[in-house]
C-alpha cells in the first residue's frame, strides 16, 4: 500500500472540491485576463447549479459536455454534479457521428455545447437535438445571462460519494468505446493523491493548456488545483507561443503537461527563455524521450518527473518521487493509498526484472464500465484493475513501461485505437483489407499510419490518400486521421490469419 495522503479531504463530492479553507479572495481561476477569487468561483458554480436545476436536470441525467477549454466548461462540470447529474465530456473535435454513438451508449438527456463547436457540425440548435435525441443547451450569450440570472441556493444533492459522477469514454482493442464510471469518491480521492505526489501548495499556479475534455488535465491539474487551494490559468489550447508567454507573465510554479510541450520548452531554453518561477515539472500521457529531458535540464535546469495513469484510474496511479530517487525512463512508484503488481499469464506476482502485466488497486479505480459487465468484470478482476500495459519493476520497486498490450496509439496524449479507424476504412467501397498502427512522431509521440489493400488494385489510379482522408474526416476525429496511407496488394499475416502489425510498424517507404 502506498504512503498515505497528507491531509484528509475536506469535501467528498466533485461538485464541492474547491471548499478547501482558502481565503476568499485568493485566486482560483484565471482566463484571457480575468480573473475568479475562491470566493466568486464558488458563486459561479452554484449559480450553474441553480441553472441546470431549473431545466429540469434530475439525479442520474447524463448530460453531454462539448466544449472546448473555457471557464464554463468547469463550472457547468460542477454545477451538473451537484445536481447528482452524470457529466459526459466529449472532444469538441468529434464527428456527429461519434456525437451521436456516444449520446446513444449514455442514454445522454442534455447536450452542453459551445458555440463554436455547434457552428462546426453545421447544424442548428433544433436539427442537433432531433439527431442525437437530447435536449441541447449552446453555450452562448444568452446562456451566460440565464445562468446569472439563477437563483443562489446552496445545495447539493450527492448523498453518496460512491455514486457515479463522470462517464469518460476509453476503448479497447473491440475499437468500440465504452463509458468509465467514476465516483465522486474516486475523482477526489485521486485529486487528494495528486496533491500529495505534487507537494502542492497554497497559491501555487498551474497552467491548463491540456484539453479539460481528458482526465489528466481535469484531475491532475483543473481538480486538483481547486482541492489544494492553487490558481487555474487556464489556455484555450497548447499554442507554443502563447503558452510560452503564459508561464512567465502568470507566474506559473507548477507545469503538468504532455511530452509535446517540454519540446517547445527545449527549444525555447535554447533561445535563452527561462521560467524562474516554476518548481515542479510532471509529464505524462506519453513517455518522454530521454534526450528530451535531458533537455530541460541542461536548457532550463528544470527536472520532469515522469507518471502514468489511465482513464479508468481516474487517471494518475504512478509517479517519480518528487523528494528522492528519479528514474529517467521509469513512471515511478504507486500514488499514495495505492497499490501495485506485476503478474503472469498464471496471475501470479512476478519478481523484479520479469515482465508481466501491470495491475493497480486503490480508492481512484473506477467502478466499472457502463452498461457492460463482462468487460467490466474482465478489466477489475480480483478487485484490480487490469492495465493491459506490460511492465517490470527494479529492485528498488520501481515500474518501467515495457509493451503494450492494448494496440493503442498515443497522439499527443489522447488514446486512438486502431480497431476504430480500421472499421470505418471498411466502410469505404473500395477497401478490402486496413490496418492501422502508430509510428514515433517527434511532436505527438506518436501518429497513426494506415495500409490499405484495394478490392480492385486498378482503383489506385482513383483511390489515393486524399481520397481515403476526405472519406475518413466526417466520420473521425481530426487526431484519429492517418498521417500516411501505403496501399499495399495484401496485408501481412501469421499462419492463423493474424495481421503482423509489428511488420507494418517496420515498415519504410521505399
Amino acid at each position: 500500500m502506498g504512503v498515505g495522503l497528507r491531509r484528509e479531504p475536506k469535501a467528498r463530492t466533485v461538485g464541492r472540491i474547491y471548499e478547501n479553507d482558502s481565503d476568499p479572495g485568493m485566486p482560483a481561476l484565471v482566463f484571457k485576463g480575468r480573473e475568479w477569487t475562491y470566493g466568486a468561483f464558488g458563486d459561479e458554480v452554484v449559480a450553474y447549479a441553480n441553472f441546470f436545476k431549473g431545466e429540469g436536470l434530475a439525479p442520474g441525467d447524463p448530460v453531454l459536455l462539448d466544449a472546448p477549454n473555457c471557464p464554463e466548461f468547469l463550472f457547468t462540470y460542477l454545477g451538473v454534479v451537484r445536481n447528482a447529474g452524470i457529466i459526459v465530456p466529449v472532444n469538441p473535435m468529434y464527428t456527429l457521428r461519434e456525437l451521436a454513438f456516444t449520446a446513444k451508449d449514455c442514454g445522454a438527456k442534455y447536450l452542453v455545447i459551445g458555440a463554436g463547436v455547434l457552428a462546426q457540425h453545421a447544424f442548428t440548435e433544433g436539427q442537433l437535438a432531433g439527431e442525437l435525441g437530447v435536449r441541447v443547451i449552446v453555450i452562448d450569450d444568452d446562456f451566460r445571462e440565464r445562468v446569472q440570472a439563477a437563483a443562489r441556493e446552496d445545495f447539493d444533492l450527492v448523498d453518496d460519494a460512491g455514486s457515479v459522477s463522470t462517464y469518460l469514454y476509453t476503448s479497447g482493442t473491440t475499437g468500440l468505446p465504452k463509458a468509465a464510471m467514476l465516483t465522486h469518491d474516486n475523482l477526489v480521492m485521486n485529486a487528494a493523491q495528486c496533491d500529495t505526489a505534487f507537494d502542492m501548495r497554497r497559491g501555487d499556479r498551474l497552467i491548463l493548456a491540456l484539453p479539460l475534455f481528458h482526465s489528466f488535465g481535469f484531475t491532475a491539474i483543473a481538480l486538483t488545483a481547486l482541492y489544494a487551494g492553487a490558481c487555474i490559468v487556464l489556455l484555450e489550447g497548447f499554442q507554443p507561443q502563447a503558452f510560452i508567454q503564459e508561464l512567465v507573465a502568470q507566474k506559473v510554479t507548477i507545469l503538468i503537461g504532455a511530452p509535446a510541450m517540454y519540446t517547445v520548452l527545449v527549444n525555447a531554453g535554447r533561445q535563452n527563455v527561462q521560467f524562474p518561477d516554476i518548481r515542479m515539472v510532471a509529464c505524462g500521457g506519453a513517455a518522454l524521450p530521454l534526450d528530451t529531458i535531458k533537455g530541460m535540464q541542461e536548457t532550463l535546469g528544470l527536472e520532469v518527473v515522469e507518471g502514468y495513469g489511465l482513464t479508468e484510474a481516474s487517471p494518475c496511479s504512478v509517479f517519480n518521487p518528487l523528494y528522492g530517487v528519479h528514474k529517467p525512463g521509469s513512471i515511478g512508484l504507486a500514488f499514495p493509498l495505492m497499490e501495485a503488481k506485476i503478474v503472469g499469464a498464471d496471475g501470479g506476482e512476478l519478481p523484479p526484472g520479469e515482465p508481466g502485466e501491470l495491475l493497480l488497486k486503490g480508492p481512484n479505480i473506477m467502478k466499472g464500465y457502463y452498461n457492460r459487465p463482462e468487460e467490466t468484470a474482465e478489466a477489475v478482476a480480483g478487485g484490480w484493475l487490469h492495465t493491459g500495459d506490460i511492465a517490470q519493476t527494479d529492485e528498488d520497486g520501481y515500474i518501467y513501461i515495457v509493451d503494450r498490450i492494448k494496440d493503442l496509439i498515443i497522439v499527443g496524449g489522447l488514446n486512438v485505437y486502431p480497431r476504430e479507424v480500421e472499421e470505418v476504412l471498411y466502410e469505404h467501397p473500395k477497401v478490402c483489407e486496413a490496418a492501422v498502427v502508430g509510428v514515433r512522431d517527434w511532436m505527438l509521440g506518436e501518429a497513426p499510419v494506415a495500409f490499405v489493400a484495394l478490392k480492385d488494385p486498378a482503383d489506385k489510379e482513383e483511390v489515393d490518400y486524399e481520397a481515403i482522408i476526405d472519406f475518413l474526416k466526417p466520420r473521425l476525429a481530426q487526431y484519429k486521421l492517418p498521417r500516411r496511407v501505403t496501399f499495399v496488394d495484401a496485408l501481412p499475416r501469421n499462419s492463423s490469419g493474424k495481421v503482423l502489425k509489428q511488420e507494418l510498424r517496420d515498415y519504410r517507404p521505399g
